[in-house]
């Protein structure tokens, strides 16, 4: 059976900056969160505003690899016109990267691009084995449709 242009559903086309501030935002929000467990669990002086001070680096890190990872999904995506394995995997290479420049290497750059580019390229890939194809919209819409089934139990004595 051959595909025709209405077995294939149309790509929409994903704002990119829109979403990498997003995913960049909730990453920050995670990275404060560490941030916090390493200030309380540390021995120094700095007392609670050293989550700023002290460990603040965690939360523009990882509100750094967010983002990054959020944009250059979202560009390859776009630039490919699909939503597939390749684009997750690009934008966690890209963060990988950006992990192992943090720590000043070169090869740990290139080692993290590579490991958890293949694990996020995996487990999109394994998501889409699944066969749910379905959008949140089409999810949404599903719900509201389906019929509310009341059981009303009389009163009667």
């Amino acid at each position: 059976m051959s595909n025709t242009s209405s077995d294939v559903p149309k790509y929409e086309h994903k704002p990119a900056f829109k979403y990498a501030s997003t995913v960049g935002l909730q990453a920050g929000i995670v990275g404060l969160f560490v941030s916090t467990l390493q200030n309380a669990l540390g021995t120094h002086n700095h007392g609670a505003m050293g989550v700023f001070t002290r460990t603040g680096g965690t939360i523009g890190f990882f509100a750094a690899m967010g983002a990054t990872f959020a944009l250059t999904e979202a560009v390859v995506a776009n630039e490919r016109q699909k939503k597939d394995a390749i684009s997750g995997a690009a934008g966690a290479c890209a963060a990988g990267f950006l992990a192992g420049v943090r720590a000043r290497s070169l090869p740990m750059a290139f080692g993290s691009c590579a490991v958890m580019g293949a694990a996020m390229g995996m487990y999109d890939y394994a998501g889409t084995l699944t066969g749910d194809a379905k959008t949140m919209e089409e999810r949404r819409r599903e719900f509201a449709r389906r019929p509310l089934n009341y059981q009303v139990e009389s009163t009667d004595q």
